[in-house]
């Protein structure tokens, strides 16, 4: 028999919860907690935890992600799925760096909760279809933005670029272009300032984003200073 512990301080909304959670296990073991400090003393009485703990973060006493976090300290193995009245973007991004199970909002429909229950409980993380759209469409623009700068680099800085991405050290690269040290460290800095980066690695890492190998290798090239 599964277990469910449903943390929130309105009685209807647990009521509504129970329900949920009832349509997707019928036989479910499900308690319920109107405070932190209850979740956590409940969650402590049972050996191997809940199957799934639904947490609303704003919860009395608490601010921000303060109950999640003191979960996440005492029970780290703990599957929780955020069911909160705001789902900005930024709240959900920062609620995954926690290891939720999920995130769903309470506006959502029966079936959606119904759905994101499943997911969590099948050891999957459940997010909202919205927010995974909204990902993709920021990591578009970021990615366009970045290959706006890698334009304005010239080709010798290209080829810079380039080897620091295989790896190569500045002795390597000055000698592979048969240039000097210092050009190649010159060159290194107007490559951070241009794409607004601070580190080598942070170079590498963000470079990955996008197909840059095929920038370099068709028409695109022309935008990238070829």
């Amino acid at each position: 028999m599964q277990k469910f512990l449903i943390i929130d301080d309105h009685p209807l909304f647990r009521e509504a919860m129970q329900i949920v959670v009832r349509s997707v296990c019928p036989r479910a073991d499900i308690h319920e907690a109107t405070g932190i400090d209850a979740a956590v003393g409940m969650m402590s009485g049972l050996r191997h935890g809940y199957d799934l703990a639904c947490l609303d973060l704003s919860m009395p006493g608490t601010s921000g992600f303060d109950g999640l976090l003191l979960i996440r300290s005492r029970f780290p193995h703990q599957a929780v799925l955020i069911v909160s009245a705001h789902d900005d973007r930024h709240l959900i991004q920062e609620a995954l760096s926690y290891g939720i199970s999920g995130f769903v909002s309470k506006s959502a429909s029966k079936d959606e909760l119904a759905h994101a229950i499943s997911v969590a409980i099948a050891g999957d993380v459940y997010l909202p279809p919205w927010y995974e759209a909204a990902v993709g469409a920021s990591a578009a623009t970021e990615n366009a933005e970045l290959i706006a700068r890698l334009a304005s680099l010239t080709p010798q800085q290209i080829r810079v670029l380039q080897m620091l991405r295989q790896g190569k050290l500045n002795k390597q690269i000055a000698h592979d272009l048969d240039i000097s040290e210092t050009t190649v460290k010159a060159h290194v800095s107007a490559i951070l300032h241009k794409l607004h980066l601070y580190s080598r690695t942070q170079v590498v890492v963000e470079v990955a984003r996008i197909d840059f190998d095929r920038l370099t290798a068709t028409g695109d090239t022309a935008s990238l200073g070829y």
